[in-house]
C-alpha cells in the first residue's frame, strides 16, 4: 500500500483544494490528510480563516477523498507524521515549490500543480470591506501598517475634520485614495470605521457612524458613560451593525489561551487578581490635558479591567481609587473591586512607573504574566509544586494592532454585533468604572 500526506488550511473549501485532494489521491492507495489548527493558524500569521477548524475538517471529510484527516498543530509536525504513517509520498501544491525539499530524507516529495484562477484568499477578498480612519495621530499611524496583515480589507478613506491638512498628510503618507472634505465624501467611501480621535469624541462619531450604517471599530475606551455604551450597542444591534472596542489585548492568542485553561480550572477557584500598567507620559500630551479627559484612569484602566472583568464578570459589590493628582489629572491610581468571594486589584500610571505585571491567584496554584501583560506572549501557570509549573509561549507581531481588525473584519463577515473577546457587558462596565471615577465617586487622595 502507497500512503500519501498532505495539508492545507482548507478554509472557505473550493473547487482548487478539491482538484489538489484529487491529485494526491491519485498518486497512491491510502490518502491522509492534515487540517491546520485554529493557533497554529494564528503563529504562522494566517489571521483571515473564515471557517474554524472543526468547520475545515468536516468539509474535507465531505469530499470522500480523505481516506484518514488528522490535525496539525505544530511547526515540524510533518516529520514526525511522515514517521508515525510510514508515509511513501508527501504531496503539497506547486507554489510551495522546492520549500518542503527538507523532507525528501523521510518520503518521496510531490508538488502538484495547483488550479489557476481561484484561491482562498481571492474568495475572501471578493467582499473587501472599505475600511475609514477618523483621526490622524499617533495611534492611528501605528494602525494603518498592522491593516496589510489582514485580508478582506483595504483603507479607502481618512477624515479628519479638525486638521485637514493633517488628514492629507496622512493620505498622501500611506497613499489612501481618498482624504475626505467634508462627511458625506468620506462616508460615500466607506463600509466600515476604526475611530482612533481624542476619548471626548468617541461618542458622537460612533453614533453618527452607526446612523449611516457603517460598523465601527473604536479606539478604547468606547465612552466614558455607561449609559453612552449601552446606547451606542443598542444601536448598533438595531441597525444590525458590528460594533467593537479596540481593546488589542482582548485578541491576542496568548491571552485567549490563558483564559481558556485558567476558565477549565487549572489554578482552582481564582480569589484574587492584580493587574498593573504604566506609560509615562510627558506634558503637554493629549493624557496630561483634563480638559482632553486625560489621566490614568481614562488611558489605561480599560487594559487592567479585562482580566478582572473575564475571571470574575462586571457584577463587583464595592469601587475604591487610591489616586495621586497632578495638573488637573490622576497620574497614578490604585482601584480596588469587591467581589462576593473574591478581590481585584489594578494600578494604572502615567505620571508613576510600575512594573506592569499580572498575577491571578486560585486555589490550586497561580498564573503570573510578566511585564508589559497587555502585550500578552508568554505566561506561566505555577504551583505549590514547582515540578507542575508549566511555562506557554505565543506569537505577537507588529504593534498587535492587526489581531483585532482581523476580528472585527470576521465578526463584519458573520453579521455579529461584537466579539466574545470584549463582550457588551464588559463594554459598558468599562465605561460605568470610568464615570464613577470621573464624577469624584469612591476616589481617595493620595
Amino acid at each position: 500500500m502507497v500512503k500519501v500526506i498532505t495539508y492545507g488550511t482548507y478554509d472557505l473549501l473550493h473547487q482548487g483544494h478539491i482538484n489538489l485532494l484529487r491529485r494526491a489521491k491519485a498518486l497512491g492507495d491510502y490518502l491522509i490528510v492534515g487540517v491546520t489548527t485554529d493557533n497554529f493558524d494564528l503563529e504562522r500569521g494566517k489571521l483571515n480563516v473564515r471557517n474554524n477548524v472543526m468547520e475545515r475538517i468536516e468539509n474535507v471529510r465531505k469530499t470522500g477523498l480523505a481516506d484518514e484527516i488528522i490535525i496539525e498543530e505544530y511547526l515540524g509536525q510533518k516529520i514526525d507524521d511522515i514517521q508515525r504513517y510510514d508515509v511513501d509520498i508527501f504531496a503539497i501544491g506547486s507554489d510551495w515549490e522546492g520549500h518542503f525539499d527538507y523532507l525528501k530524507e523521510y518520503c518521496e516529495v510531490v508538488y502538484l500543480e495547483r488550479t489557476e484562477g481561484i484561491s482562498s484568499t481571492q474568495l475572501r477578498n471578493e467582499d473587501t470591506v472599505r475600511l475609514g480612519i477618523i483621526g490622524t495621530g499617533r495611534i492611528a499611524n501605528r494602525f494603518f501598517p498592522e491593516v496589510q496583515y489582514v485580508n478582506g480589507v483595504q483603507v479607502t478613506a481618512v477624515y479628519n475634520p479638525v486638521n485637514l491638512p493633517e488628514a492629507d498628510d496622512f493620505a498622501g503618507k500611506y497613499s489612501i485614495p481618498v482624504s475626505a472634505a467634508d462627511a458625506e465624501e468620506f462616508l460615500n467611501n466607506v463600509d466600515a470605521v476604526y475611530v482612533a480621535s481624542p476619548h471626548l469624541t468617541h461618542y458622537s462619531y460612533v453614533k453618527w457612524l452607526l446612523e449611516n450604517d457603517k460598523h465601527v471599530l473604536c479606539e478604547t475606551p468606547l465612552t466614558l458613560v455607561s449609559e453612552e455604551a449601552r446606547s451606542l450597542i443598542e444601536l448598533a444591534r438595531e441597525r444590525h451593525l458590528t460594533l467593537m472596542e479596540a481593546n488589542k489585548t482582548a485578541h491576542f492568542p496568548a491571552f485567549n489561551h490563558l483564559i481558556s485553561l485558567l476558565k477549565s480550572g487549572l489554578i482552582g477557584t481564582i480569589v484574587d487578581i492584580d493587574a498593573s500598567l504604566s506609560t509615562l507620559r510627558q506634558e503637554g500630551l493629549r493624557e496630561m490635558d483634563p480638559l482632553q479627559a486625560g489621566g490614568s484612569v481614562t488611558e489605561n484602566i480599560s487594559f487592567v479591567l479585562l482580566p478582572i472583568f473575564k475571571f470574575l464578570g462586571t457584577d463587583y459589590k464595592d469601587l475604591m481609587f487610591f489616586s495621586s493628582f497632578k495638573g488637573g489629572v490622576d497620574i497614578y491610581t490604585k482601584g480596588i473591586l469587591q467581589y462576593p468571594s473574591a478581590v481585584a486589584s489594578f494600578k494604572i500610571g502615567l505620571g508613576v512607573k510600575t512594573e506592569g505585571n499580572l498575577v491571578i491567584s486560585g486555589t490550586r496554584g497561580y498564573a503570573y504574566v510578566p511585564a508589559p501583560w497587555w502585550k500578552t506572549d508568554y505566561f506561566e501557570l505555577r504551583y505549590e509544586d514547582i515540578n507542575m509549573n508549566r511555562k506557554y509561549f505565543y506569537s505577537y507581531s507588529g504593534e498587535g494592532l492587526r489581531y483585532e481588525l482581523q476580528e472585527f473584519i470576521s465578526c463584519i463577515n458573520k453579521r455579529i454585533l461584537t466579539s466574545h473577546r470584549l463582550t457588551t457587558s464588559e463594554m459598558i462596565a468599562s465605561a460605568g468604572v470610568i464615570e464613577h471615577f470621573r464624577n469624584g465617586e469612591h476616589i481617595i487622595s493620595i
